[in-house]
């Protein structure tokens, strides 16, 4: 008995679909036969009124293939393009690099950003990846600060020394580790020290917690009812605004004393005109926006390229190779800069190739704002076009031998639109540089320092998550590298 009742409460959120959908089969035999014959000429099932095959993504989110089988199987189904219907919107999904340029070349005017129900409550609506265009700029150009090569060349030196220190002391209890959960933790400190000057250790794991209960909820059906993912997130992004919310009157009131950092200086722009400045629930939004997307994306690209370089030795020592030279040009003990990152051409294509292959933004999902036609399919006002970014990224027309590790074919330049990590157009992601940097400070104390062995090789992948990461976060042992200066 204690066993079904453990099974159930694991599986809460999958009962309340299955009860939904026999209640709605029953009544909804004549709305099924409208929708599963579409005018459309675009393939696929859109299935039940509101429901449609949610419940179908939602299982390939729970297991450890993770939710992008969803996608793989219908298009081995129906082709490069096909249509479904997920909480309740209609997504088609494109995997052309014409298609792609459409989408991306028509943001604002042809399509506008759009999430699932789940995804939008999580990050906010006055969040920068889902603001209109009239919003959109005026938050991407404040928000845009954060990332300029002057803070970035001081979030170098600042995560360099994290990384040393982190490192050092892992290596030296000898103990097993895991990849994911070291960056993350690592990322998230290092954000939220930057953003709002968070340092205590008491604050810092109630804010990663309700973090992560927040980012939990983004793929999970978006019914308020206790116990569930998506109601847990949905508190804790309620808890989150109050912390931030108490820190901004702190702040305003004299309680706490000013800092340096992303919080302060949009509160001295209070008095500014109102496209010169956030308001608290701008802020709030940003806030929350920041750190899920910072915490999650980088950690589990440098994850995927630990797991990547130890099955490919060939890459491996040429990455080290050109990370030795560049220490042994550095005098003992000084910390890596922004002109250091930039001598990293073989680390830039090993960070890319680790980019296309493990896709930790799966696809770019857009709202068509009118009717129109791409790739000569016809495609209806307020469907959402996902460009399917994992999709082109292994198109064996793009890359030759998709599934091998080769940073090397970013040697030549790649034809527009074959490879996007970061999206494209005016919503390209903020922080795709500062992102670039995390991989490559860490890459380089990783290889000039240590030699590794991964010490779980299963390739599982982590059930409910938006983000495809190893269920083992990739644990390592280090050992010192005897060459290492």
């Amino acid at each position: 008995m204690e066993d079904l009742v453990s099974l159930a409460q694991s599986h809460y959120d999958i009962l309340i679909v299955a009860v939904i959908c026999i209640g709605i089969t029953i009544f909804a035999s004549k709305a099924w036969r409208w929708t599963s014959t579409d005018k459309a000429s675009i393939p696929g099932r859109l299935g039940l009124p509101f429901l449609g095959e949610t419940f179908s993504f939602l299982s390939a989110s729970n297991s450890t293939r993770g939710c992008y089988d969803f996608v793989r199987l219908r298009r081995s189904r129906y082709g490069k393009w096909f249509k479904t219907r997920i909480f309740g919107q209609i997504h088609v999904f494109l995997s052309s690099t014409e298609g792609a340029r459409t989408v991306f070349a028509s943001d604002f005017v042809g399509f506008n950003k759009e999430y699932v129900k789940p995804m939008k409550d999580a990050i906010g609506e006055k969040s920068v990846l889902y603001v209109p265009q009239h919003s959109h700029k005026r938050i991407r150009r404040l928000l845009s600060d954060l990332f300029s090569m002057d803070s970035l060349s001081k979030f170098v030196k600042k995560i360099d020394k994290i990384v040393i220190q982190k490192l050092k002391t892992l290596e030296q209890t000898g103990k097993s580790f895991s990849v994911l959960d070291f960056v993350t933790k690592m990322n998230f400190d290092a954000m939220c020290n930057m953003l709002m000057s968070v340092t205590d250790d008491s604050l810092l794991h109630k804010i990663e917690k309700d973090c992560l209960d927040v980012d939990k909820s983004m793929i999970a059906l978006p019914v308020k009812i206790p116990g569930t993912r998506y109601y847990k997130g949905m508190k804790a992004r309620e808890r989150l605004a109050e912390t931030f919310r108490e820190m901004i009157d702190r702040r305003r009131n004299g309680i706490m004393e000013p800092s340096e950092d992303f919080l302060q200086s949009m509160l001295q722009r209070d008095s500014y005109p109102q496209n010169e400045k956030l308001d608290d629930s701008e802020i709030i939004d940003n806030l929350i926006t920041l750190l899920i997307a910072g915490k999650s994306t980088t950690a589990s690209a440098i994850m995927w390229c630990v797991k990547f370089l130890d099955e490919n030795r060939e890459a491996l020592d040429r990455l080290r190779e050109e990370q030795l030279a560049i220490a042994r040009k550095k005098p003992e003990g000084t910390s890596l800069t922004l002109e250091d990152i930039n001598k990293m051409s073989y680390g830039l294509k090993v960070v890319k190739e680790t980019l296309r292959m493990s896709n930790v933004v799966l696809w770019f999902p857009r709202v068509a704002l009118h009717d129109c036609t791409i790739d000569g399919f016809e495609i209806k006002k307020g469907w959402l076009v996902n460009v399917d970014a994992t999709c082109i990224h292994y198109d064996p027309n793009l890359y030759k031998d998709p599934l091998k590790f080769n940073p090397s074919r970013f040697d030549e330049t790649r034809k527009p639109y074959s490879f996007m990590p970061f999206g494209s157009g005016p919503r390209t992601c903020l922080g795709m540089n500062m992102a670039k940097v995390v991989m490559l400070v860490f890459l380089h104390r990783l290889t000039t320092g240590y030699k590794w062995t991964v010490d779980d090789l299963d390739p599982s992948l982590e059930k409910k998550s938006h983000i495809p990461r190893l269920r083992s976060g990739c644990p390592i042992t280090l050992k010192p590298l005897n060459n290492a200066k």
